[in-house]
Parts: C-alpha cells; structure tokens; sequence
C-alpha cells in the first residue's frame, strides 16, 4: 500500500487506503457518507493521521468483475462514426467500464468492472503486473528477433520498451508478455523489426485467463480468481 503523506485530501486518503477511487470518494462525500471525527466531509477536507474516517458503506453498489473476449473490430473507448464499443456488444445489465484498452484490430482478454480501485492499481506500468499475447507476424520468428523483442525495442516515437518475456510456439506464433501498454505497443515493436502482425490476441491480465471463453461473451470473475486478482492487486 501506498505511504500516506499527512495532512492529505480527503478523496486521496480513501484511494491511498484502497477503499475507492478518488472519483467515487468524491461522489461518496457529496452524498454524505464519509465523516471525519464524527463530522459529515467536506470536497477538499484535509485529514491527519490522528484524525477517524469512517464511510458508510451501505446502499454502496455492489462490485462486479468481468472478464470479455473482445471480437476484431470493437473499439474499448471514444467510439467514432460506424465503429461499435464494448458497451453496445455486450450485454450486461449493470454499469461497468473497461480497464485499460484493446486496439481496434485485436481481440481477446479484457477485464471491465465498476471498481475504480483497478484502474490504477492494474495499469500503473511501476506496478508490473503481466498481460500476455499471443502473436501471429508475417515472417519466421528467428532467435535474433525474440532476442531483440525480449531486451526491449525502439519505437518510432524514439521510446524503449522494457524488457519482456517471450516464447516461441511455431514458425510464425509467440506468445508475449507485457509490464507495461504503450498504444499498440506490440505491433509498434514488430514493425521496428520489419515483422508485420496479423493476428493479436490477449489471453492474460494478472492472474485471470481467457481461458475457453467465446468471442463476444463474457464471464464473472469471482471465488478464487478474484481473491486472487485482489491480492495481486493489492485491494481489500
């Protein structure tokens, strides 16, 4: 967990203890569920170590965590003219957005969920939680080019990837796995060197797999795998 750094902001506080993002902490004092040495909070209260935070947790929605096999051609966020998001595809009766993104022409794993704790926890590349790929290029995967990919690779915007693990599963298959998520990252790394992708699927975040899931369809994270997803996350 974070060290706090006292005096802090009231919505920072409830994050930094995991308790919820800084945007539910907002909405949550607004509605008059946190107090502060017995005091009902205020937006931009500041609190000190000795001061008792107390959140009334009920009526609080209850927090869901999916796990969706993302098909070709859905965008994750920000949908233009003619394209679909995930929201339009699928089909579950409670408000959950997705974490992170999964480009355009990829498809696979991602997670969405009402939980604004994972957001950061997940993404946040100092935190190196692993997603894993599984890539298909246009060109025999060759040691020097797994070599290459795994000590990290300069993009065209002149970044270096962090090191990464690989394998190679055929000729022209391996898997991948990642620390970080620059925008396309992936088919950014192979087009510095002269590999062109055809097919990218995520098939891991973390601890939750893809597992059997169907194109399209989706699954509750929950029992075990979700301890676990918490744990590694760091959330209560």
């Amino acid at each position: 967990m974070t060290k706090i750094e006292y005096p802090v902001r009231i919505n920072k506080y409830l994050a930094q203890k995991n308790i919820c993002s800084r945007r539910e902490a907002d909405k949550f004092i607004s509605e008059g569920r946190v107090t502060i040495n017995g005091r009902p909070a205020v937006l931009g209260d500041k609190v000190n170590f000795e001061d008792k935070v107390v959140m009334n947790k009920k009526a609080m929605p209850s927090k869901v965590y999916l796990a969706f096999n993302k098909p070709i051609g859905i965008v994750t966020h920000g949908p233009q003219k003619g394209e679909q998001d995930i929201k339009a595809v699928l089909n579950y009766p409670k408000h959950v957005f997705p974490v992170g993104r999964l480009d355009k022409d990829s498809w696979g794993l991602i997670l969405l969920t009402n939980d604004g704790r994972v957001t950061k926890k997940l993404l946040d590349p100092e935190e190196n939680h692993e997603k894993e790929y599984v890539v298909e290029v246009n060109k025999p995967v060759k040691a020097l080019f797994m070599r290459q990919m795994e000590m990290g690779v300069r993009l065209d915007d002149g970044y270096k990837t962090k090191p990464c693990k690989i394998r190679k599963i055929d000729n022209t298959h391996f898997a991948i796995i990642l620390t970080e998520g620059k925008k396309r990252q992936i088919r950014r790394m192979c087009a510095s060197l002269n590999h062109h992708v055809e097919d990218l699927k995520r098939v891991r975040v973390a601890n939750v797999k893809l597992g059997k899931l169907e194109v399209g369809e989706y699954r509750k994270i929950q029992s075990q795998e979700l301890k676990n997803f918490l744990e590694t996350l760091e959330i209560q």
